[in-house]
């Protein structure tokens, strides 16, 4: 019976997941403004709804999936990306509905009733915010720039995105409660990371591109650690060589102040390995 309902869980998980990459990749489009802010504090609360729904999953015996769901980002207009982002909450909705039904556990039922609260108040304000696109003609401020300095944030927002579901999954897995907070802690760091190098993407006439390559699914912390260890010095060593690259002060500060970040991140992890394996 867990298996079926894990099952559903994870199915909702990875329709939070395409609604988080979603809307931030709307909000980042538009810029710095209150339409953006007011974007990204729906992705936020869809953050929440992630943690939780993992949370049940693990409760139950299962993995949680970092499979993403069905995204909308064809449009062209932001008055249509606010459309697609209110139909993304409906399908939510019809999804979420569905899986209530389904569910004999009533604190999950609960839980899912609490989430289905929230995305129907989100639908009403996508349904909103259509509005309010037009009538601040609300524009599309990323640019077609593709150079070695959109290259690299590209490849910045890869490695972030990456590892902040490598951080969150490790999270919900290991039984360490030291290590369950670190990694929680750092998954929010990369995720600052994630934004600040998205921003900069657009700023400068880039599209910043929100993919990540393959995620270390260890299940035994100490091999989960040498896994987020190996690939925070490999990532710290790459940022300062392109720190070094960048001509322009402020994104090399940028860049430098990732790095230290990210050297900080693997003496973190070393010293939660030494206390594992000692």
């Amino acid at each position: 019976m867990n298996g079926k309902i894990i099952d559903l869980l994870n199915k909702d998980l990875g329709g939070e997941h395409a609604a988080i990459i979603q809307y931030l990749t709307h909000a980042y489009a538009m810029g710095e403004g209150e339409m953006a802010c007011e974007i990204e504090a729906i992705a936020r609360e869809e953050m929440r709804h992630f943690d939780w729904l993992a949370e049940t999953i693990v409760g139950l015996g299962g993995v949680p999936s970092i499979e993403r769901g069905d995204m909308r980002l064809g449009s062209k207009k932001v008055p249509d990306w606010m459309r697609d982002d209110a139909q993304q909450e409906l399908d939510a909705i019809v999804m979420y509905e569905g899986h209530i039904k389904a569910m004999d556990d009533p604190k999950i039922r609960r839980l899912l009733e609490r989430i289905l609260s929230d995305e129907k108040a989100h639908r009403g304000k996508f349904e909103h915010l259509v509005d309010k696109a037009k009538r601040e003609s609300a524009e599309d401020l990323r640019g077609t720039r593709q150079d070695k300095v959109t290259k690299i944030l590209d490849w910045g927002i890869e490695h972030e995105y990456t590892v902040i579901l490598q951080y969150l999954l490790h999270r919900y897995v290991t039984s360490n409660d030291d290590v369950k907070k670190e990694m929680e802690d750092q998954a929010i760091n990369e995720m600052q990371h994630l934004g600040w190098l998205a921003e900069e993407t657009v700023d400068g006439g880039g599209t910043p591109t929100i993919e990540h390559i393959e995620v270390d699914q260890s299940r035994k912390t100490a091999d989960m650690l040498r896994a987020d260890i190996k690939i925070e010095r490999e990532v710290a060593a790459e940022y300062d060589r392109a720190a070094k690259e960048m001509e322009d002060p402020g994104l090399k500060e940028l860049l430098i102040r990732i790095r230290d970040h990210e050297v900080y991140h693997a003496d973190v992890f070393s010293d939660l390995l030494k206390e594992e394996e000692g």
